[in-house]
């Protein structure tokens, strides 16, 4: 049996007379490159809501999309936090992949537990707040939603639960990272549930599970060394790319047969400009399975893939509600809004130099 040593927070490594004045370390304690998941799908639920009927509540738009974003940073932070009570991102300190491992500002002592421990629960509060001003001003039924949501990110790594220690986390994550988010988003406009946005959403929701299964391949050793036996360490790196490939393919195949069921429009086809950024991922990852290094590549080509895919999907959806003649001024605040939120994520995901030769666009 495994035993966990806990790490006790007064250790005289942390650097706590820094703590609060360096923004740039909470900045990466944040990832912030990986809030988009959440982030994407709110804004495609409320868009897919107004291109359906032409009708779009700005305020609460914004309160969702504002909700979400906190609700991910915070749980980014509890992931963290609990990881390292847990010893996991002490054995992954050695692991040379970015986003591996956690954002490694608690073991290298920049960041003290009890102060991230105080940010991820102000954050949540916020998020609480939020969830509770949209459950009086539109329906009871974000309460469902949003309980969910935060529970799935808590118990993620918090104890008891700890359900992305026992082989469901990536289930979960597929499921809040498209139905729950981008639903909640589309019930927030509309008031009601649409089969269209459940379709819409589910590549977001398989693109994120490739994502984390792709993620976790470099801490699998690490991982299975202290009990965290995530999908990856119960089937193994080979299983696991293959895992990846299934859930990556079957995002591409719900954006194809939208249209030929009449479900979506064709303007969705423009999610498959991402497509060659999936397949080089898949060749990288086959490639370099043992070498965590240069996996790094295929790592940012499926945040990139995932990324633009939703991005596209907004845009289809915008076309889409142009050409029901709806307000041309709320597509552009849909635009601003995406622009606002995502923009700091695309500094990393797109523009920031990650030092990597495999790297081919």
């Amino acid at each position: 049996m495994q035993t966990k040593t806990r790490l006790p927070e007064n250790k005289g490594h942390h650097k706590s007379s820094q703590t609060w004045i360096s923004l740039p370390v909470w900045w990466r304690a944040f990832r912030y490159h990986f809030v988009p998941s959440s982030l994407l799908p709110a804004i495609l639920g409320g868009t897919v809501a107004w291109t359906q009927t032409g009708i779009i509540y700005r305020w609460f738009f914004f309160l969702v999309v504002l909700g979400v974003t906190l609700n991910h940073i915070a749980l980014n932070m509890t992931d963290d936090y609990f990881d390292y009570r847990a010893s996991v991102d002490q054995k992954n300190k050695k692991v040379i992949n970015p986003y591996a491992g956690g954002s490694g500002t608690l073991t290298s002592g920049e960041i003290k537990p009890s102060d991230m421990r105080f940010v991820f629960t102000s954050l949540y509060l916020l998020t609480i707040i939020i969830g509770l001003y949209l459950c009086v001003a539109r329906t009871w039924w974000v309460l469902a939603f949003g309980l969910f949501g935060m529970a799935s990110s808590y118990f993620y790594t918090a104890p008891p639960v700890r359900y992305g220690y026992r082989g469901v986390g990536e289930i979960s994550q597929l499921v809040n990272f498209s139905f729950t988010i981008g639903l909640g988003a589309y019930v927030v406009q509309a008031l009601s549930l649409s089969w269209e946005a459940f379709w819409v959403l589910s590549p977001l929701g398989l693109m994120m599970f490739a994502m984390i299964v792709i993620n976790e391949i470099p801490d699998r050793k690490d991982d299975a060394a202290v009990g965290k036996n995530n999908l990856v360490v119960l089937l193994g790196e080979k299983k696991a790319v293959w895992l990846y490939a299934a859930a990556m393919i079957a995002a591409y195949l719900v954006i194809l047969s939208a249209p030929v069921f009449g479900v979506a429009s064709i303007w969705i086809y423009l999610a498959f400009f991402t497509l060659p950024w999936s397949l080089r991922a898949f060749v990288i990852l086959k490639r370099n399975l043992n070498n965590p290094s240069r996996l790094v590549p295929a790592n940012l080509l499926t945040i990139r893939a995932h990324n633009l895919t939703g991005i596209l999907l907004i845009v289809a959806y915008l076309i889409r509600g142009i050409q029901n003649n709806h307000d041309l001024l709320i597509a552009l605040f849909v635009v601003f809004i995406l622009s606002g939120f995502y923009i700091p994520a695309a500094i990393f995901v797109f523009l920031k130099n990650h030092d990597t030769k495999l790297l081919i666009l």
